[in-house]
């Protein structure tokens, strides 16, 4: 198998950008630099949604570790608004969230920054949550303090069904990756093709019912020349 120089991945990377239709109007505004299949992200984009963009892309490409994203957000003209209508433009999108239970929910926002706290039952609630946020025209960045609570905690044979559900998924190698569980705390480790495998592991372990806690230990491969 061929090893990919620093030089090499940075080029894959650079080529993710371009092909994402969401970059494809700021890509050169984006730097890109490798080392030891540690991608670090520099650069200015006009929407949150965009940065994060960036960084997915990057975790994309095989051979990528780590990715350490410095892409800043800079809204401009019509896109800048303030806390109070950031704020409202938040509480609608919870509104019209279906997966979310708005009341459970609290949010502020700081210099177009929303910061979102609360509890819900399971993890894709959390996700959709933030997704609603991210999105949002104006918005420069999001951090989440969000807690999962399961109403029910069934930790019977959780270990087993989690490495069912990784052997019917056609994303990951079932048989590189190592589960180990207690209670409702499971952790992960071994070692995987790209970080859209590690992050598709820790998906699966979530969406099983009674797990409140997923440490994700799994490595990259690093077949990377400096």
């Amino acid at each position: 198998m061929h090893m990919k120089t620093s030089e090499e991945l940075q080029k894959d990377v650079m080529e993710e950008l371009i092909w994402n239709p969401l970059l494809r109007d700021v890509y050169t505004q984006i730097g890109v630099s490798a080392k030891d299949g540690v991608i670090t992200l520099s650069g200015l984009v006009d929407t949150y949604t965009k940065k994060l963009a960036t960084e997915r892309a990057a975790q994309h490409v095989q051979r990528v570790r780590v990715v350490a994203c410095d892409v800043e957000v800079k809204v401009t003209g019509f896109g800048k608004r303030i806390d109070t209508e950031i704020a409202e433009a938040v509480r609608n999108a919870l509104r019209w969230n279906s997966a979310v239970d708005e009341d459970k929910i609290e949010m502020t926002v700081d210099n177009a920054w929303v910061f979102i706290d609360g509890s819900v039952d399971w993890e894709y609630q959390n996700n959709s949550a933030q997704n609603s946020v991210e999105n949002l025209l104006g918005v420069k960045g999001v951090t989440s303090s969000i807690t999962i609570k399961s109403k029910t905690i069934d930790v019977k044979d959780i270990k087993d069904k989690i490495m069912k559900a990784f052997q019917r998924n056609a994303t990951i190698d079932a048989s590189s990756i190592k589960l180990e569980s207690s209670g409702s705390r499971v952790s992960l480790s071994g070692t995987v093709r790209s970080w859209i495998e590690k992050e598709e592991a820790e998906k699966i372990a979530w969406s099983s019912p009674g797990v409140l806690s997923v440490d994700n230990r799994i490595e990259i491969e690093t077949e990377v020349l400096a």
